[in-house]
């Protein structure tokens, strides 16, 4: 249950995140019921606009996702997800590439923009990006930020399901390879990545950046701990109980055959380095982790090392040193203060 830690986090965050640590594995099947979503809702596609730059088309859409029984409490566009869909000059059929963006408060990019100069870069080289806005930036969303309540599950799940409905909108389109498809995610969806991995069967390759992967690792540590006897342990033991599924871990174990490429930092207040090695071992295989002198936004080499491995996986050709050195840096804001 990562949702504090990504989807709603960082508003203290990682200690936060704790509350919903992982528990016995159940039926894998059973668990994959959960993330069950209407397929043949139409997408009802929207375009509110289109730019050109140098050949590359980046137009403005939204599209619609079935609202999760949980989705009362998301709030009233819920079901309507906001993107970008970057395009490259030709017919195809093009790789494809959807970005899911951080979460970070404080930070300009906590949207769909966080990846659009990466996803120009890459459309000169021949690849579709698709880069829709989190549900928790979506207009009428309120965060819920009290210990152990379930509108953060209903994140979690709706944001799941309008990413999944975002690779139906690229596997419908004529210049989209299906077999050549990744997904991208940082924090917040770096985890609905991990939940995604084992869920959706048509990706080739995901992108981890920064995000939480295991409860089973996270509740080793003692900022678990403390959460636990600050909230209170029966009352988290049963809240935990009840939604046992939510553990991104036991997901990743069943990513194969899609290859996993794991980004971490060494200065983060949770997801360290020793995190990260936890997580990775639960990733099935193929799998590589890299951790970088970065802050959790990371930085430029883990860009090129993204790219290049991208380009590995979807085979296309890497873009020019030059071009991907021209790809702005995320600034990292600070992080909140801990909630007394």
């Amino acid at each position: 249950m990562k949702i504090f830690v990504c989807a709603v986090t960082l508003v203290m965050v990682f200690a936060a995140s704790a509350e919903f640590r992982g528990w016995p594995q159940t039926d894998y099947a059973q668990l994959l019921r959960h993330w069950e979503y209407d397929k043949s809702a139409p997408l009802s596609m929207k375009q509110a606009g289109v730019k050109e730059r140098d050949g590359v088309k980046i137009f403005d859409i939204s599209y619609t996702s079935p609202i999760d029984d949980r989705g009362s409490a998301i709030g009233p566009n819920g079901g309507v997800v906001t993107a970008f869909l970057v395009v490259p000059a030709g017919k195809g059929p093009f790789p494809a590439v959807i970005y899911g963006h951080w979460c970070m408060p404080g930070s300009e990019k906590k949207n769909r923009g966080e990846f659009l100069e990466e996803a120009v870069v890459l459309a000169h080289s021949g690849v579709v990006s698709l880069l829709p806005d989190h549900v928790i930036v979506h207009p009428g969303f309120v965060e819920e930020n009290t210990p152990m309540n379930e509108k953060q599950i209903a994140v979690e799940v709706q944001q799941n399901v309008n990413l999944r409905r975002g690779a139906d909108l690229l596997l419908a389109r004529k210049d989209v390879d299906p077999k050549r498809m990744a997904y991208v995610g940082h924090s917040c969806d770096a985890t609905a990545g991990g939940f995604l991995s084992g869920i959706d069967k048509r990706f080739k390759a995901f992108v981890i950046m920064a995000g939480d992967l295991s409860d089973e690792v996270d509740k080793k540590t003692k900022e678990f701990q403390e959460y636990r006897q600050k909230v209170g342990p029966e009352k988290l033991d049963a809240f935990m109980a009840k939604f046992a599924w939510m553990d991104a871990g036991k997901y990743v174990s069943h990513a194969a055959p899609a290859a996993m490429f794991l980004q971490y930092a060494t200065d983060e207040p949770f997801l360290n380095a020793a995190a990260a090695k936890g997580y990775f071992e639960m990733v099935s295989e193929p799998k590589k982790l890299k951790i970088y002198e970065a802050p959790h936004a990371l930085n430029a080499e883990a860009t090129r090392d993204r790219i290049a491995f991208l380009a590995e996986q979807l085979s296309f050709k890497a873009p020019d040193a030059a071009s991907m050195a021209a790809i702005p840096a995320l600034v990292q804001p600070p992080w909140p203060k801990p909630a007394q």
